[in-house]
């Protein structure tokens, strides 16, 4: 056969369109494309650095304990959390201590931040505390005290004031 070409595995042959156009990429990989960029995993990575002068003193956030000072916890709310420090030889310290949101956290902004931010953005709180070393009151004191409660609890009551039943 005269003019008949012939094609074998190694010939390949591009097709050109028609009209002459570019060729776009299929749809699918623009529908893929979009969702993997909203299904990437934005992330807010939440912690809090509690710090004591003198280190060392237990830490309950929330009335769970933590550790000892210093310690970096993670958290997933924001608002005010319940902290308590204690230590031997100091007096125990309660705070509400409240932890405002970022920009970045106020709703609907949040939304983006943790969902389509395809990079970990980091929230580092640190909390610094100082500790009252705890007054201790000689036995004599507290003694002479009992003694003076007793002494007033023996008198007489005024007549103007009557006992309670």
């Amino acid at each position: 056969m005269i003019g008949a070409t012939s094609t074998s595995k190694h010939d390949v042959r591009r097709r050109q369109p028609l009209d002459g156009a570019e060729r776009r990429p299929p749809r699918a990989i623009w529908v893929f494309a979009a969702a993997a960029v909203l299904l990437l995993p934005g992330c807010v990575q939440r912690r809090l650095m509690i710090r004591s002068d003198p280190p060392g003193a237990m830490v309950y956030v929330d009335d769970y304990q933590i550790g000892p000072t210093p310690i970096a916890t993670t958290f997933t709310y924001y608002g005010t959390r319940k902290i308590r420090l204690v230590k031997d030889g100091y007096q125990t310290l309660t705070v509400y201590e409240r932890i405002d949101p970022p920009w970045y956290q106020v709703p609907p902004l949040d939304f983006f931040s943790e969902n389509v931010v395809a990079s970990e953005i980091r929230d580092m709180r640190v909390l610094d505390y100082q500790l009252v070393p705890q007054v201790v009151a000689p036995p004599q004191n507290l003694l002479d005290r009992a003694e003076e409660l007793r002494a007033r609890s023996r008198t007489p009551l005024p007549p103007n004031i009557m006992p309670v039943n």
